[in-house]
């Protein structure tokens, strides 16, 4: 059994409410897996190699439930649109350059090195509708040591004509035989990825379906995050009693088959309660939905409810992979909602927003996002050095200025599934 030992300035969620720090302390590797913290390493273990990180931050890896990966060469771009208008002036026109597999292997090794060398350790990744340029993205992610889902984009209707794929039948024939080839890799595994129901017909949504109870997969799209999006989904869906009821006619919207939704910021009560007897993961995605002028999601609501959510970057709605942003955005648009919009639901705490970038969003992947014992060994060593201090702060405080000025702090050394990919 390969075991060793890490040592530093330990951080990790406990629960929703409690951060659990340990300064100095130990975090055990056995096969993969945590075997627990410590605050002195047990007599015997005294012998197995130990990683001394000093005074560092140690704290679990990090995850994404949404990034755009061909969206990230023009993140910070276009962000004085509404969805719909930004998705066809920026989104789709980028896109389509992914056809062209040198562009795409180009784009792809600068999200893939950015990604690295962030404090993210998996991620649900939406590619494009080209299962060559996807599946070299899964590939490279598997080298690189990066854990994950990513998807082969589905798109058959009111899309671009570089986009919108022959049919639906031509869309999932292709999807299957990309399922096909990436079976051989074990840490980057396929999810459906229908984008969303306007670019999804009913046809394409059954064979998808098919494809799912097939080969027993995931799946991830959109759903609720703008209002004339919602709109669109009633005209094109009427039979739906609500935009996520599109999604569960068809056998997509969690159940058997395991979803994450991005954004539900409009999610209405029928919605919400469907999403939580099926169990469907949410992706909050707060600066995207800030950016684009979707709205705020009611977060605290949902958590509120106990139901299944994390955190998503959503490039390049979101302007950056850093899920420290994405932790400090919650909270800030959390707090406009309160005072804004609804006092009944008070502002996210930094508790809450560091377990939901970690084993909030961690569940998606079984026992992933913690340090605890029995949970995949996902660890990220941060040096914070650059954030000056001119008092002693203790390792809770460290860990809150980081969320907030993570831009002054570098990633020293990850671990994903017990092995140092930096």
């Amino acid at each position: 059994m390969e075991r060793f030992a890490i040592r530093g300035q330990i951080c990790y969620s406990e629960n929703q409410k409690t951060i659990r720090t340990i300064e100095h302390g130990y975090v055990v590797c056995e096969d993969g897996k945590s075997i627990g913290v410590f605050e002195t390493l047990p007599e015997k273990w005294s012998g197995i190699p130990c990683h001394d990180y000093g005074d560092r931050l140690i704290i679990p890896g990090l995850i994404d439930l949404h990034v755009h990966a061909p969206q990230y060469p023009f993140r910070g771009l276009g962000m004085d649109q509404e969805l719909i208008d930004w998705l066809n002036t920026h989104t789709f026109p980028e896109e389509e350059k992914y056809q062209d597999p040198e562009y795409a292997k180009k784009a792809y090794e600068i999200f893939l090195d950015d990604l690295l060398h962030s404090a993210t350790t998996r991620a649900c990744v939406f590619g494009t509708c080209h299962p060559d340029a996807t599946l070299w993205l899964m590939e490279q992610m598997e080298v690189a040591g990066l854990a994950g889902y990513v998807g082969k984009v589905n798109m058959d209707r009111n899309s671009p004509e570089g986009l919108c794929e022959e049919s639906a039948k031509a869309s999932a024939e292709a999807t299957e035989n990309w399922i096909l080839a990436a079976k051989n890799l074990s840490n980057v595994r396929p999810i459906l990825t229908p984008r969303f129901i306007p670019t999804c017909s009913d046809e394409l949504m059954e064979l998808l379906s098919g494809l799912q109870k097939q080969y027993d997969l995931p799946m991830q799209s959109h759903l609720s995050e703008n209002l004339s999006e919602i709109d669109w989904v009633k005209e094109l869906q009427p039979k739906a009693s609500c935009y996520g009821d599109a999604y569960r006619i068809h056998g997509l919207f969690g159940g058997d088959c395991p979803t994450i939704m991005a954004h539900c910021v409009y999610s209405g009560e029928e919605e919400i309660r469907m999403m939580k007897e099926q169990g469907v993961f949410i992706a909050h995605c707060p600066e995207s939905n800030a950016n684009l002028s979707s709205g705020i999601a009611p977060a605290r609501k949902y958590m509120e409810l106990g139901m299944q959510m994390g955190l998503g970057t959503d490039v390049a709605a979101g302007s950056s992979i850093s899920l420290f942003r994405a932790m400090a955005m919650a909270i800030q648009c959390s707090k406009l909602r309160w005072r804004l919009i609804d006092q009944s639901l008070a502002p996210l705490t930094v508790e809450e927003v560091f377990y939901l970038a970690t084993k909030g969003g961690g569940a998606f992947f079984g026992k992933a996002g913690s340090l605890e014992e029995g949970y995949e060994f996902d660890a990220v060593v941060i040096d914070d050095r650059k954030i000056r201090h001119a008092r002693p702060l203790s390792v809770r405080e460290r860990l809150e200025r980081l969320i907030y000025l993570d831009g002054d702090a570098r990633v020293e050394a990850k671990y994903i599934k017990g092995k140092q990919v930096i």
